[in-house]
C-alpha cells in the first residue's frame, strides 16, 4: 500500500522561532512497522518552511498515496491546521483513505468525526500496532476506488474510531505495548542533515520510556500512555550510539515525561551508553525528586552526556501543588537544582501561570521563590486544561478568553483571571523571565561559565529568549484576539472526559503458582460508545 505520512506545520512559537527543527518521532514510530509490513511509505515534513497548504497538496498529488496519515505531537493547537489539510486532501485525492492520530483526536474522536467528514478513521492511543492492523485491513479490502470505508470490516481492530453509517463509533481501547523494542523507528524516512537543535547540532528526538506513574491532575500525557514502561536499556543505548556513528547525530532530545522512574533501569542505560564511548549530548525532562534520589548517580548522568534537565515544578506555592496533585515539594525542587549544578548539568524550571485565580501578590511571591530556587533557565507557561484530565473539572466553570484553538499551546493565556487583566499577567510573566535570566548571577553563567559546552548551551537559550520575548509581545498586541465575554471551559470544550483518561487497556503478565509468567491478561477494560 502506498502511504504518505504528513507532519503538519504547527503555529506554536517553539516551531516558528528557532532555526532548528527536530524530526517527528511519533510519525517515525508509525512508519517503521508499516515499512516492515511491506508498505511503501514516505514522510512529508511540512514543518520546514513552513510549507503552505498548496505546497503540501502539490506534494501529496505527486506521490499519489492510497492512504494519508496525519498526526502531531502538539495535537490540540495543531488540530485546526491538520483539519485544513484533511479538507484539501479530500478534494485533491477523493479515493485516498485519510487517517488521523495523536492525543487530541484520541479523546475528541466524537467531535472530530462529526465536524471533519473528510477523515475516515482515527487511531486512538499508541499507534504502532493499531496502524499496522488498520493499514493491513484497508489493503486487504481490494482496490480503494471500488469499496467504501463503511463496507470494510474494522470492528475487530482495537484502538480506532470511525463511522458506521452516520454514527461515530469506537472499538475497545488498544492494549498497552509491553515490548517497546518490538517496533522499529523508521529512521530511513528522514534526511538527518536537515534536523538540528541546540544551535545547529545534528539532533533527533528519542524516547526511553512512555507514561508516568505520578498523578498530576492537569497532565494531558499521562493517561494517553496509561502506564509507565521503558525500552531495554542496553538496546536503547546501542541505538543512540549507532545513530551517532552512522548518521552523525550529536544531540538527543528525550521525549519522555519521566525517563528516570526506575533507578536500576536508568543506571543500566547510563552505564551502557558510557560503555559505547560516544561523544553525544542529552537533554530532556524529569522530576526533581528523581534527581535528588539519584544524587549519587549524577556523575554518571554527566558522563553519559546529560547537559540539561527540564524540571516540571509548575508552581512554588504548596497549596497549589496540593491542588494539582503534583506530589513534589519546594525543598526537593531546590535541592534538585543544587545537585544538578554540582554535577555540571543545567536546570530549567517551569512555572505555570493560572492554576488558580492569582493576584499581583501571588506573581510577586512566585518570582521571589524562583529566585531562591536559582535555576539556570526558566520557562513560564499558561495553564491549559484538557477535558480528559481531572483538572478540567476544577477549571470547568472558568471563562475562556482565547477562542482560537491554535493558541491553546501553553504559551498563550486561554483562561480569564478575575483579579488581574491579561495585559498585567503578560507583564508579570515577562518581568519574571527578565529578572531570572538577566540577573548578574545568570549573566555570569551565560557568558563566563568555565565549561564551554554549558556556556554554549546557555548562550543559545539566551539567544532564543531574545527572539521569543518580542515575538510574544507583538502577538499579544497585534495578532492574538481575546474575548471578554467568552464561554465557560465546559461550554467551550464539552463535558468532562476524565472517566476516559486512560486511552489504553493495561496488559499485565499473569503468574502461575510457581511464580513463572504464563500469559498476558487485560487488567481493565472499558468499552466506549
Amino acid at each position: 500500500m502506498r502511504i504518505l505520512i504528513i507532519n503538519p506545520p504547527h503555529p506554536a512559537i517553539g516551531s516558528r522561532i528557532p532555526d532548528d527543527h527536530l524530526p517527528p518521532l511519533g510519525l517515525l514510530s508509525i512508519g517503521g512497522p508499516l515499512i516492515d509490513d511491506g508498505h511503501q511509505v514516505r514522510l512529508l515534513d511540512a514543518e520546514f518552511g513552513p510549507m503552505p497548504l498548496t505546497a503540501i497538496i502539490r506534494e501529496a498529488l505527486a506521490y499519489a498515496p492510497e492512504a494519508v496519515l496525519i498526526g502531531h505531537s502538539g495535537s490540540t493547537s495543531g488540530h485546526p491546521g491538520a483539519t485544513a489539510i484533511f479538507k484539501a486532501l479530500r478534494q485533491a485525492l477523493p479515493m485516498a483513505r485519510l487517517i488521523y492520530g495523536g492525543v487530541f483526536p484520541t479523546y475528541h474522536w466524537r467531535e472530530v468525526l462529526a465536524e471533519v467528514p473528510e477523515i475516515d478513521v482515527i487511531v486512538r492511543g499508541e499507534g504502532e500496532e493499531t496502524a499496522r492492523r488498520l493499514m493491513n485491513a484497508l489493503d486487504g479490502g481490494g482496490a480503494l476506488s471500488d469499496i467504501a470505508i463503511e463496507d470494510i470490516e474494522l470492528g475487530h481492530i482495537p484502538g480506532i474510531a470511525y463511522r458506521r453509517g452516520f454514527k461515530a463509533v469506537a472499538t475497545i481501547p488498544a492494549p498497552t505495548i509491553q515490548d517497546l523494542d518490538a517496533y522499529r523507528i523508521g529512521w530511513e524516512l528522514i534526511d538527518f542533515k536537515r534536523y538540528s537543535y541546540w544551535g545547529g547540532k545534528r539532533a533527533v528526538v528519542v524516547q526511553f520510556s512512555r507514561g508516568c506513574p505520578h498523578l498530576c491532575n492537569y497532565c494531558g500525557q499521562r493517561g494517553f500512555w496509561t502506564r509507565w514502561r521503558h525500552r531495554d536499556p542496553r538496546k536503547f543505548a546501542a541505538e543512540l550510539a549507532r545513530l551517532h556513528r552512522e548518521h552523525g547525530v550529536e544531540l538527543f532530545n528525550f521525549a519522555d515525561e519521566n525517563p528516570t522512574v526506575s533507578r536500576s533501569a536508568w543506571k543500566t542505560f547510563l552505564e551502557a551508553l558510557i560503555a559505547e564511548k560516544v561523544n553525544v549530548l542529552l537533554v530532556g525532562s524529569t522530576r526533581a525528586d528523581d534527581i535528588v534520589r539519584d544524587a549519587d548517580l549524577l556523575h554518571l548522568y554527566r558522563k553519559a552526556g546529560w547537559i540539561r534537565f527540564l524540571l516540571g515544578m509548575e508552581n512554588t506555592d504548596p497549596a497549589t501543588l496540593k491542588l494539582i496533585q503534583k506530589g513534589g515539594g519546594t525543598a526537593t525542587d531546590r535541592k534538585a537544582i543544587q545537585e544538578l549544578r554540582r554535577n555540571g548539568i543545567l536546570s530549567m524550571a517551569t512555572w505555570v501561570v493560572g492554576f488558580e485565580e492569582e493576584r499581583d501578590r501571588d506573581y510577586w511571591r512566585g518570582m521571589r521563590h524562583l529566585l531562591a530556587y536559582d535555576p539556570d533557565q526558566i520557562q513560564l507557561l499558561y495553564v491549559t486544561p484538557h477535558r480528559w484530565t481531572p483538572y478540567f473539572r476544577l477549571a470547568a466553570n472558568r471563562r475562556v478568553i482565547q477562542l482560537d484553538r491554535s493558541r491553546w499551546d501553553y504559551k498563550h493565556q486561554v483562561l480569564a483571571t478575575r483579579h488581574v487583566p491579561p495585559w498585567r499577567v503578560l507583564i508579570w510573566v515577562k518581568l519574571t523571565e527578565v529578572v531570572l535570566q538577566a540577573r548578574p548571577k545568570a549573566l555570569r553563567r551565560t557568558y563566563l561559565h568555565p565549561d564551554p559546552v554549558l556556556r554554549q548551551s546557555m548562550r543559545w537559550y539566551s539567544q532564543m529568549g531574545r527572539r521569543v520575548w518580542p515575538f510574544e509581545i507583538k502577538n499579544f498586541l497585534f495578532r492574538d484576539r481575546r474575548t471578554k465575554g467568552g464561554p465557560s471551559v465546559a461550554a467551550f470544550w464539552g463535558a468532562p472526559q476524565d472517566a476516559e483518561e486512560e486511552a489504553l487497556q493495561v496488559v499485565r503478565t499473569k503468574a502461575s503458582p510457581t511464580g513463572i509468567a504464563t500469559r498476558p491478561a487485560i487488567e481493565s477494560r472499558r468499552s466506549i460508545g
